[in-house]
């Protein structure tokens, strides 16, 4: 029951669907090893912009059609997040793209009030677990991670996914969040960022990171460097750390108010 993560680490060019497609696209295809998952990181397509009336899609533009052509020609999943309109609503909306051209979706919950998000983009109200080849993946985007409660795992999944734009003056609490989620949680937590400045003059330097459910780093992608790296998912270790070591059986219950 393993499963083969790719993590993409893009330099992101400001608000160009087009160009970052192609990009993206070249880097994926630099990688020869089969995958199980690609990840992309947050607004992959446009990099973080408030400008969501102009370079908003619909769930059958470009860059949805592009996810599914990537899925359908690697037969793997692919993810990220995207600028989204819908009944006159702007999302900052991950996709969980299919082989098969199926989706699932999830819209950011917690949108970043510092960067003027709740002013431009809509909140999500519910969260995702995807099913996948055995494996249980609660996906979110960003910002979410600084919110424990809303990524508790009640043993419902078994990988956390954070794609992000996160700057480098803050690059210490993405890593120090990333791993106690992990532990605290007891699963695999990713974390996939981009690097460069965007159109703000905001630095980004990566650091994309994989740990595992004891908090330890088994894969670290190079700051400040545009690249891809995989690694190799072991759920049978998962469920044995459980087995022997089940804090989950003494967590707090507690009911979500959205």
């Amino acid at each position: 029951m393993n499963l083969n993560v790719s993590l993409v680490q893009p330099d992101l060019i400001w608000e160009n669907t087009e160009k970052n497609l192609s990009r993206l696209e070249g880097l994926i295809m630099k990688a020869d090893d089969p995958k199980d998952l690609i990840i992309l990181p947050e607004l992959f397509s446009t990099g973080f912009t408030m400008h969501t009336s102009s370079l908003a899609e619909n769930m059958e533009g470009p860059t949805i059609l592009w996810l599914k052509k990537m899925a359908s020609a690697l037969s793997c999943c692919i993810t990220g997040s995207l600028i989204i309109k819908e009944g006159g609503n702007y999302f900052n909306r991950l996709v969980f793209m299919y082989p098969s051209g199926k989706f699932d979706v999830y819209d950011k919950r917690h949108l970043f009030r510092i960067g003027k998000e709740h002013q431009y983009y809509n909140p999500g109200t519910k969260k995702l677990i995807v099913e996948y080849k055995n494996w249980l993946i609660r996906p979110l985007i960003c910002y979410d991670l600084r919110f424990p409660v809303w990524s508790r795992n009640c043993m419902d999944y078994d990988i956390l996914i954070y794609v992000a734009s996160w700057p480098e003056s803050r690059k210490n609490v993405w890593e120090a969040l990333l791993r106690a989620r992990a532990i605290e949680n007891q699963c695999y937590v990713i974390g996939v960022n981009r690097i460069g400045k965007d159109g703000n003059q905001i630095n980004h330097t990566g650091q994309s990171v994989v740990f595992d459910y004891k908090g330890n780093p088994i894969l670290s992608l190079p700051e400040n460097i545009e690249t891809i790296n995989s690694v190799i998912l072991n759920k049978e270790e998962l469920i044995q750390f459980r087995s022997t070591f089940p804090v989950q059986l003494d967590a707090d219950k507690f009911t979500l108010i959205i």
